[in-house]
């Protein structure tokens, strides 16, 4: 967002001399106040508009044709309110409505679109990069496990592949799922309980550590089985309790209760 604001700021004040629709001016008293309005309400569109995004991305899968159809709609939005702020409010030349939401169109496209798709090749290019590392660590993961299982430490990585936690797995609890993150709860040199959080997702966790003491027990848990004290059945289905009070109970699903008793 911050990108674009400049990159929207930068070019606007290039392209105002040479353009016959446009009326905002910093320099110019009579019309900073309408330069104002307009900007501010630009931007906290966006805002509102990206944090939109941002929630509805929780409610379903937002594919390329979603986020670029979504900036689509941004621009038309604000081309639509520059037009009517300009032949309402912002005194200009007698040029037709059209052709100012036609230049509006033009120049919002160039404005937003350009910075969106640089950000996007940007991300895009982060996002391959974290996936290769990924790629490379997933190849050596299972002799890497092994040794961390023989030197009896759990090391937990980030998406990027870099080394964010290494405890002891005598120390480790449980690991709970926190949408794209993961808390990983441990006890510290006092015996006291302590979360780390890491930007990782809850299955890769499941997969890199497979054949290990940790397993998935729920689908927001996974459980160091070395630490479980009490395995129970209630009315509603099987619980685990661990040998630390502070930790909270945690459920068994159906899915993987079969793994779960098989191992104890």
């Amino acid at each position: 967002m911050s990108f674009t604001l400049l990159f929207a700021v930068i070019f606007l004040n290039m392209y105002v001399p040479f353009s016959d629709t446009s009326w905002f001016r910093l320099w110019d008293s009579a019309l900073f106040g309408y330069t104002v309005s307009f900007f501010f309400f630009s931007i906290v569109f966006l805002i509102i508009s990206r944090v939109i995004m941002f929630r509805m991305k929780n409610v379903f899968r937002i594919c390329y044709w979603h986020y670029f159809l979504w900036c689509f709609f941004e621009v038309l939005l604000l081309s639509l309110f520059y037009t009517y702020f300009t032949v309402r409010v912002a005194p200009l030349s007698d040029l037709s409505t059209a052709e100012i939401f036609r230049k509006a169109l033009f120049i919002g496209s160039i404005c937003l679109l350009i910075p969106y798709l640089i950000s996007g090749m940007y991300l895009g290019l982060m996002a391959k990069d974290r996936m290769i590392r990924l790629i490379r660590y997933s190849s050596s993961s299972s002799e890497d496990f092994t040794k961390t299982v023989q030197e009896d430490k759990i090391t937990i990585f980030d998406t990027s592949g870099a080394i964010k936690l290494s405890v002891k797995s005598d120390d480790l609890y449980y690991i709970e799922s926190d949408d794209n993150y993961i808390k990983v709860w441990y006890s510290d040199t006092k015996g006291e309980l302590q979360q780390y959080m890491v930007r990782c997702r809850l299955k890769t966790v499941e997969e890199n550590f497979r054949g290990t003491s940790l397993m998935r027990c729920h689908r927001k848990y996974i459980v160091n089985t070395d630490k479980v004290k009490v395995l129970r059945k209630d009315s509603d289905g099987y619980y685990i309790d661990l040998d630390n009070e502070n930790t909270p109970a945690l459920p068994i699903t159906k899915t993987y209760e079969k793994a779960l008793l098989s191992k104890f």
